[in-house]
């Protein structure tokens, strides 16, 4: 082995993922959630990156933002993994804040020098329609004005299947997750090339 490949190996590119429930393997059994199941597949296509899964259940924009910059410095991740947004939406918190949160997530990963990629989510119509479709154009506006990649909706395929939930019919069941990486995949291959 030479010495720049005991180099690479010894400190690994790094994804942070930075996440709600639906990424901190809420309700699931230890090591079966889409996150695990995307470490598997790296090292299946023998890509030697780490993942640091920084999510937390129930973690708004608010709480992601004020933990990233923390995060940032001691990981130094390459590529940062922004699934936050639905919490604020159950909470029927303000649309703008939720955009402003994303972009700022955004723009700190950016200057850290990290490739961003944005999922999207979709709400239940509780709070009105105007409200979420507002909510589902958010995470594509905030993409745009920051060129990132965007996974429109992270449980596509997932969410008009009832058998693919929980007990609470919030929360992907072990069943869903491989449906799940598979949407978030196509746009997170790019960029760890």
């Amino acid at each position: 082995m030479s010495l720049l490949s005991s180099f690479a190996h010894a400190n690994p590119q790094k994804i942070l993922i930075l996440g709600d429930s639906l990424s901190a393997e809420y309700g699931l059994k230890r090591n079966t959630g889409w996150v695990h199941l995307l470490e598997k597949r790296l090292n299946e296509e023998k890509l030697s990156w780490q993942i640091v899964n920084a999510s937390i259940s129930g973690e708004t924009t608010a709480g992601g933002k004020t933990r990233l910059t923390p995060l940032l410095a001691q990981h130094q991740p390459q590529v940062v993994v922004i699934e936050l947004g639905a919490n604020d939406a159950l909470r029927g918190l303000s649309l703008v804040m939720t955009e402003n949160n994303l972009k700022e997530m955004v723009q700190r990963s950016q200057q850290a020098g990290a490739k961003v990629l944005l999922i999207g989510m979709r709400i239940p119509p509780n709070y009105g329609l105007d409200y979420t479709e507002k909510f589902f154009q958010v995470f594509g506006k905030v993409a745009n004005q920051h060129q990132v990649p965007l996974v429109p909706f992270f449980l596509e395929g997932v969410a008009q299947r009832p058998e693919l939930f929980q007990d609470d019919r919030i929360h992907p069941n072990a069943a869903a997750q491989s449906i799940m990486l598979n949407n978030v995949w196509p746009k997170l291959k790019p960029l760890l090339q």
